[in-house]
């Protein structure tokens, strides 16, 4: 599903974020990519939804060719295939929680007769149906993390990108994140959740990508 062959991103100031990666990642997989900050993490996942192009090497996702020069409408029918969960949420915060998460479903041209019944959906997987009619402001980190999450998978991606998700959360709440982001594995979408926490992925009985300093050290349970 997700197939890197000596993929290479080097910047324009020489800095070296990613180097000869070769990294396979099957269809329901659940992958955790662990290492430091700058390990080059999030440059792999960014590169995966098209956020960013590679230097050298090719990156296939999904059959499309990423190192080839891809058009603008097959871009962006690779990423409505990808649901994205960052760090800082990147709510809307003049929006409700609904308005969140309808406002990305008009955007890839979801049928407005069906949005309310996909919203309630995506809310009630993460449990916060209640919370429809809140800000953000109005929520916890944790709250907020599980909403960015609901909108993620509201257009049912094949494939989930989770940055860090539990990186601004306690323990209780990024306990709950990671089961949410196992049901939704455990339902047929592939997850690579990037992640600096060690302890959280070697407890998860999931495969584990290690990074550091832009190369892959490591790749196994």
């Amino acid at each position: 599903m997700i197939v890197f062959e000596h993929v290479s991103k080097i910047f324009k100031n020489n800095w070296t974020a990613l180097y000869d990666i070769n990294l396979n990642v099957n269809k329901g997989e659940f992958v955790f990519l662990v290492g430091p900050t700058g390990a080059g993490k999030s440059t792999l996942l960014k590169l995966i939804y098209c956020g960013d192009s590679a230097s050298s090497g090719k990156l296939n996702v999904m059959s499309y060719p990423l190192h080839d020069s891809l058009s603008d409408a097959q871009i962006t029918q690779l990423r409505r295939k990808i649901g994205i969960v960052f760090q800082d949420f990147k709510l809307l915060l003049d929006r409700t929680v609904y308005e969140n998460i309808e406002f990305t479903l008009r955007v890839i041209g979801i049928r407005p007769l069906l949005i309310p019944e996909i919203v309630t959906s995506a809310l009630n997987k993460v449990g916060l149906y209640n919370r429809k009619d809140f800000y953000p402001y109005q929520l916890s980190g944790g709250e907020q993390q599980k909403i960015a999450i609901a909108r993620a998978i509201a257009k049912n991606p094949e494939i989930l990108l989770a940055d860090e998700p539990t990186g601004n959360i306690d323990y209780k709440g990024s306990t709950e994140i990671l089961r949410i982001l196992k049901d939704i594995n455990f339902n047929g979408t592939t997850v690579l959740m990037a992640t600096h926490d060690h302890i959280i992925a070697e407890t998860s009985n999931k495969r584990i990508v290690r990074l550091e300093n832009g190369k892959l050290l490591s790749d196994g349970d």
